[in-house]
């Protein structure tokens, strides 16, 4: 009866360590914003952006050289006109600047608009491969461990490398 007991007791300690091992979550992480920034894709983003920031701060130069220029001309000139053509340039002066103004502000949100859609697929793609990559090695979890993503320890497995594995980097 004695071994009864000890046998019992031995396969209840069993199956508990058993349930209690199943019921433990496999959990890995991986710093996204290192494999996003590593994409051969965000280099050609990158690329694009400098690309189009360049055109819009030529125009917007270009702009604000035009806008000096005939500064210079009416203020040269402004002695010898009426008050109310006087009146007319400062407007004129003034609606420019405006425009300049508008066009930057468009710019930037163009800008703005842009990198978002540049991003979008990209930042898709990289999620594919972990979720792909994390269910082919059996975790639960996968926490990001990049600056401010959360992860106050991150022991567990690294998918970085196997992930840009997977993506052919």
């Amino acid at each position: 009866m004695k071994q009864f007991k000890t046998l019992l007791f031995a396969a209840a300690l069993f199956f508990g360590a058993v349930n209690f091992s199943q019921a433990q979550s496999k959990v890995a992480h991986i710093n996204t914003q290192d494999l996003v920034a590593s994409m051969p894709e965000m280099k050609a983003a990158q690329s694009q952006m400098e690309q189009l920031g360049k055109t819009y701060e030529a125009e917007i130069k270009e702009l604000a050289t035009a806008l000096q220029n005939k500064m210079k001309v009416y203020d040269a000139e402004a002695a010898s006109q009426t008050d109310e053509e006087n009146a007319k340039r400062v407007q004129e002066v003034q609606s420019m600047e405006q425009n300049i103004r508008q066009y930057q502000a468009n710019a930037q949100k163009d800008m703005q608009q842009k990198e978002l859609d540049l991003l979008k697929p990209i930042t898709e793609k990289a999620k594919e491969a972990i979720l792909k990559i994390a269910r082919a090695q059996g975790f639960d979890y996968v926490l990001d461990s990049s600056q401010g993503g959360g992860v106050i320890m991150a022991d567990g497995k690294d998918l970085l490398a196997d992930v840009k594995k997977d993506l052919g980097f």
